[in-house]
């Protein structure tokens, strides 16, 4: 069988894990060896809500596919770009088919009023009725007579005729063999509203048909609104494609993902400063098994491993701290150049440089070509790319860079004395310590590699008869503003010589002062 499968969000709010897990599962099952390799993934927009479907969260969709590197197949423009099906360009088709249930009896006009239903709401309530839903009133009514107050202009919706007294019977791939009584079935839900949209349900059985959808992953919350989209699909006269409800994804509290237990929002993920290949790993994980002893995937290697056979029917945990194990990874695992691309965004918007770089560029030019300030940003933007590596085996995320380097660009104010002071010393020893470090610290940064000035400085420290530790971190306080950095010998030599000594010099002089 050629699989097609669908991701098929609602624009009202961001793309968050739980709906891109969907996403994922739907993407890699497309393509795994049970597609032969070459299934169809089909992006479909459910924006029938009109009240809540926002602009701002289509283009949300859009980012977040291309951020996640995640392509569908196909689409209404066939023979260009793909756009995603949108439901609210299909409308024809809905009322078609709607049309089509009520001529074979299936469906029925409505047109009772928004406040005559919630009147019924309310006497139920008051007589603690355990009766829900619409009280179906206008089913009885002939289809001739409805059909001509529809005609003539009456305000009405369409509704779907669930057949009473009986159960509605499918089959789930995790889930098995499950009934439903139609009694406990939403009763008569909506299908077109009266202003001609479709609801949710009908656009999505008539789309799922007309796309010819094979198998239906998604999450198990949908899973109540199944017995429905049965009825449905048996009230057309159609096959309802395979289901499988996939496992929820829960905080380590067990209870729903939300935003009490940390960011949810792909956004929010990715303005950390996450890597999308680590995201997508892990999201892969969550409800899914793929092979013992191995945990780094690339998404091709994903998909040849994904089957619905290794889904698991227990809620899948979020881990935050697994997550970061992953990030660390992937970025571990980039070239220095790779990483300082990606976090060049984090350390302009830190301004860390002084100001954007096309803005410098702006200003040299506006004020006659100010080549010593554009050389000067030139040179601020190598260094960074030359400092990746002080703090790569380091970080967790993208957006910790500026900080942990920005000691490299803009001279730290010096610290307090007492963060000079090794333990078991006094002020006067901080400061000869620091002496040492500047008659030497010229040698460290021209050698030619950190071994080489380890071996100088921890010679100085047996000639001098004082203990290596004690030695370095004054001078690393002085060089980098904090006792906590990234490599020293590696920053004094990025620094130079000249501007190394400056600092440590300035550090000596505080320090004097107090004396």
């Amino acid at each position: 069988m050629k699989i097609r499968d669908r991701y098929a969000p609602s624009p009202t709010g961001l793309q968050h894990i739980g709906g891109i897990r969907t996403a994922l599962f739907n993407y890699l099952f497309a393509k795994s060896p049970a597609g032969g390799g070459s299934g169809k993934f089909i992006l479909r927009l459910e924006d029938t809500d009109r009240t809540r479907s926002e602009d701002s969260f289509v283009q949300n969709l859009y980012d977040t596919f291309d951020w996640l590197g995640l392509k569908w197949d196909e689409g209404p423009n066939n023979g260009g770009p793909f756009a995603p099906y949108v439901q609210s360009e299909r409308t024809a088709h809905y009322k078609k088919y709607a049309q089509e249930l009520l001529d074979k009896g299936q469906a029925y006009y409505c047109f009772c009023s928004a406040e005559r239903i919630e009147d019924v709401r309310k006497q139920r309530e008051a007589a603690r009725s355990s009766e829900s839903g619409y009280d179906r009133f206008c089913r009885s009514i002939e289809s001739g007579e409805a059909a001509k107050r529809a005609a003539a202009g009456e305000q009405c919706t369409v509704r779907l005729k669930i057949p009473l007294g009986e159960s509605t019977q499918f089959h789930d791939h995790l889930l098995g063999d499950i009934e439903w009584k139609n009694d406990d079935v939403n009763p008569d839900p909506v299908l077109l509203k009266s202003d001609g949209f479709p609801t949710y349900h009908l656009a999505n059985v008539v789309d799922d048909h007309l796309m010819e959808i094979t198998h239906v992953l998604r999450a198990q919350e949908w899973l109540a609104s199944t017995p429905l989209h049965v009825i449905m699909y048996r009230a057309f006269g159609w096959t309802p494609p395979e289901f499988c409800h996939l496992p929820m994804v829960m905080g380590q509290d067990g209870k729903k993902l939300s935003k009490r237990h940390g960011a949810t929002s792909i956004d929010e993920f990715r303005k950390q400063g996450y890597l999308p290949a680590a995201l997508l790993n892990y999201v892969a994980l969550l409800g899914a098994s793929y092979e013992e002893g191995k945990d780094l995937y690339t998404i091709e290697e994903l998909a040849q491993r994904f089957s619905l056979d290794k889904l698991n029917k227990a809620p899948a945990i979020f881990d935050y701290k697994k997550l970061e194990w992953y990030n660390g990874q992937y970025i571990r695992m980039m070239s220095d150049e790779e990483l300082a691309k990606l976090c060049m965004p984090y350390a302009i918007e830190a301004g860390i440089f002084g100001g954007k770089k096309e803005e410098v560029h702006t200003e040299a030019q506006r004020h006659g070509e100010n080549k010593s300030e554009e050389k000067k940003i030139e040179e601020q933007f190598d260094l960074f790319v030359k400092a990746i590596f002080l703090v790569k085996e380091r970080i967790i995320f993208l957006s910790e860079v500026p900080e942990k380097i920005a000691y490299l660009f803009n001279e730290p104010e010096v610290p307090a004395a007492e963060e000079f002071i090794p333990k078991k010393c006094d002020l006067a020893q901080a400061i000869s310590l620091l002496q040492i470090g500047k008659e030497i610290v010229r040698q460290l940064a021209e050698a030619p590699s950190d071994e080489e000035a380890e071996n100088l400085i921890k010679a100085e420290a047996e000639k001098r008869e004082v203990k290596l530790g004690d030695l370095m971190m004054p001078l690393r306080t002085a060089i980098t503003g904090s006792r906590v950095s990234p490599p020293l010998f590696g920053s004094i030599r990025l620094l130079g010589a000249e501007c190394s000594e400056q600092r440590v010099q300035r550090a000596l002089d505080k320090l004097n002062d107090l004396r």
